[in-house]
């Protein structure tokens, strides 16, 4: 038995020397044994980043990476971004969003705001990730600010309708499904080398930035609590507002899509009112 745990604990050693800079650790911010339904999605959003962590935990040992940064963003409302991942490589920074929805995800470039199944609503995740990329901008020197890329992760659980600039390997925005993310950054940093021949980061700036990077991170559990807070309440304001925007059929009441609304506002035998398709055969 001794044995046993003598060569566990070996193979341990030799497994976190081969990569001194990877931060695989999570912070996690509840104890409450009871489990409601908000606290089984955020399960499995922790499931989702964990299967993330491990594919970034076998990137080359010339990458590093860190999971889960509060950093302090005067811009945003709660006054701090949080930033899901950034992998630094010799070539360039990705700094990477992760969404946990389920549906057909449609958006383009020129949208502010994305949809899940044309109904639910979402920031344009590359438009919430520049944000966070330009605080990580600010620990870091100048003239390592070109060597961001911005990469927004899905899982298989959607199907994408968005611009196909997103899926070309040369962009600097790539949207990807969680289990393609480590085949996509070994494809982008490979790219970068043909371009550039030369690495365009050292072991030392490397170093440099990842340091950068942890000392910016906010561990406070209170900050980061209120952090969340603030986001809730902010969701709950845009779902209310949304609530109060909906419009809904004036036979049946009930709700119906923005095609449907259209639809009928411009047909001029509906006189203005609003029908669901059900309806509007008997109009």
């Amino acid at each position: 038995m001794l044995l046993f745990l003598g060569l566990f604990k070996k193979k341990k050693q030799k497994a976190s020397s081969k990569a001194p800079h990877k931060n695989t650790k999570k912070t996690t911010h509840s104890s409450n044994p009871k489990r409601n339904h908000e606290q089984v999605s955020q399960r499995k959003g922790e499931l989702g980043e964990y299967k993330i962590d491990i594919q970034l935990d076998q990137l080359p040992n010339d990458c590093c990476f860190l999971s889960d940064l509060l950093i302090k963003n005067p811009k945003a409302k709660s006054g701090y971004s949080q930033v899901d991942h950034a992998v630094i490589t010799p070539y360039g920074v990705i700094v990477i969003e992760t969404k946990n929805y389920q549906g057909t995800i449609y958006g383009g470039k020129d949208r502010k705001t994305w949809s899940v199944n044309g109904k639910f609503k979402m920031m344009n995740p590359f438009v919430q990730n520049y944000g966070h990329i330009q605080a990580l901008k600010s620990f870091i020197d100048q003239k390592y600010h070109d060597l961001f890329v911005s990469m927004v992760s899905f899982t298989k659980r959607c199907t994408f309708k968005v611009g196909t600039e997103y899926r070309k390997i040369a962009s600097d925005e790539l949207i990807v499904y969680d289990v393609e993310l480590s085949e996509f950054i070994h494809r982008k940093v490979s790219v970068l080398k043909v371009q550039h021949k030369e690495p365009l980061l050292s072991e030392e700036d490397i170093n440099t930035i990842y340091q950068a990077f942890e000392q910016a991170n906010i561990l406070d559990p209170q900050i980061r609590q209120a952090h969340e807070q603030a986001l809730k309440e902010e969701q709950a304001k845009t779902t209310e507002k949304r609530e109060q925007q909906r419009v809904n059929c004036v036979v049946c009441h009930k709700p119906v899509s923005e095609k449907v609304k259209a639809y009928c506002m411009k047909n001029e035998k509906f006189a203005g009112n609003v029908y669901c398709y059900e309806h509007q055969k008997s109009v």
